[in-house]
C-alpha cells in the first residue's frame, strides 16, 4: 500500500544537495489557554532566546521550521524571531490555537507557508467548552483569513476518549477550508483522564479512515495494520525538536494508546465516495487510502498541544 502522496515509507534521513532537517521550535511554553489534555507544564514558563535559535540554525542543516509547543506569539521577542526565520532559506509553518495568528498583520502572516490550527471538536459548543469561550470563532476567522491570503491551512486534532468517534466530522469541517486534518493520539503525561482504550483507539481510526482519504500515516500500529512498511528516517533522523527549555530531542513517536512519549499522527481528507462497511475494533483495509475526492487526514509525528 502507498499513502496518497505516493510514498511508500516516510522521509529518509537528510542527504544530498539541499537536504536538511525538519526542525520543530518551541519558542515558549506559555499559552493563553489551559486545556486539560495538554502535556505542557502549566506551573512554569520557559523561553528560548534569539542567540539559541541562531545557534541552532548555524549548526544544523534545516529545510523547514515549525513553531509549536506553546503559543509562540506570546514570546515577547516573537517579532524578532519571525524576522530572523524569514531570512533563512526554509519553509516556515506554525501551529496555533488562533491567538498568535490574530496578533500578526497580513505582511508578517505571509511569512508562513502553512498554518496549523488546533481544533478537537466539530461544533462551537464542544470546542469552546474544552478550550475556552470564543476559541471556535477565533480559529474559524483566522483560518478563513489565511485562505484569503493564499496560505496553506491544516487542522490538527488530539484523538482522545471524548472525541475519537468525531474525527471524520472534524475532517469534513477542515475540508471547508481546503485543509487536511492531522490527528495526534493523546498521550497521558499529566493525567490519563483522556486516554484511549485500545478498543476506542481502533474504533476511532476505523471510523476516520472509512470516511476520509489517508495522506500520510505515521502512527506505527496503524501503519502495520494497513500493510505499510516501517517509516525510514523521520524522528531523530529527519526531524529534530528544540524545546522551550533549550533541550534538543527527536520528534518522538510511540505505539498506541497509553504511551508516555509524544505520539505519531495521521493526516486525512474527507471523501465523497460511499463508505466501506465498518468492522468495529479493526483497522480498515488499505483501500481506505485510495485517491478520491474525500476529505483528507494524516498521521505523522506530533503531540497534543
Amino acid at each position: 500500500m502507498r499513502e496518497r502522496d505516493g510514498t511508500a515509507a516516510g522521509p529518509a534521513a537528510p542527504s544530498g544537495p539541499g537536504a536538511g532537517f525538519a526542525l520543530g521550535l518551541g519558542l515558549t511554553s506559555e499559552c493563553n489557554l489551559a486545556c486539560a489534555f495538554c502535556y505542557r507544564d502549566p506551573d512554569r514558563a520557559d523561553r528560548l532566546d534569539l542567540a539559541q535559535v541562531r545557534a541552532v540554525l548555524a549548526r544544523l542543516p534545516v529545510r523547514s521550521v515549525n513553531l509549536g509547543t506553546g503559543e509562540n506569539g506570546m514570546h515577547p521577542d516573537f517579532p524578532a524571531f519571525l524576522a530572523l526565520l524569514r531570512e533563512a532559506p526554509v519553509k516556515l509553518t506554525i501551529t496555533s490555537n488562533g491567538h498568535s495568528i490574530a496578533r500578526l498583520d497580513d505582511a508578517d502572516l505571509r511569512a508562513f507557508a502553512e498554518v496549523e490550527f488546533s481544533i478537537d471538536y466539530p461544533t462551537r459548543a464542544e470546542q469552546d467548552a474544552q478550550r475556552g469561550a470564543g476559541n471556535w470563532d477565533l480559529v474559524m476567522d483566522q483560518a478563513a483569513r489565511c485562505r484569503r491570503l493564499g496560505l496553506g491551512v491544516t487542522f490538527i486534532a488530539v484523538m482522545m476518549r471524548t472525541n475519537y468517534h468525531r474525527l471524520a466530522e472534524i475532517a469534513a469541517l477542515a475540508a471547508r477550508f481546503d485543509a487536511p486534518l492531522r490527528v495526534n493520539v493523546y498521550q497521558a503525561v499529566r493525567s490519563d483522564a483522556f486516554a484511549l482504550s485500545y478498543e476506542a483507539y481502533w474504533d476511532g481510526f476505523a471510523r476516520l479512515l472509512a470516511e476520509t482519504d489517508a495522506i500520510a500515516i505515521g502512527e506505527p500500529l496503524v501503519r502495520a495494520m494497513a500493510g505499510l512498511p516501517p517509516r525510514r528516517g523521520g524522528c531523530g533522523a529527519g526531524t529534530v525538536r528544540v524545546t522551550p527549555r533549550a533541550g534538543c530531542c527527536p520528534a518522538s513517536t510511540g505505539a498506541g494508546p497509553g504511551r508516555t512519549s509524544p505520539p505519531s499522527s495521521t493526516s486525512a481528507r474527507p471523501s465523497s465516495r460511499p463508505s466501506p462497511s465498518r468492522r468495529r475494533g479493526r483497522c480498515p483495509r488499505p483501500a481506505a487510502a485510495a485517491p478520491t475526492r474525500r476529505p483528507a487526514a494524516a498521521a505523522a509525528p506530533g503531540a497534543a498541544g
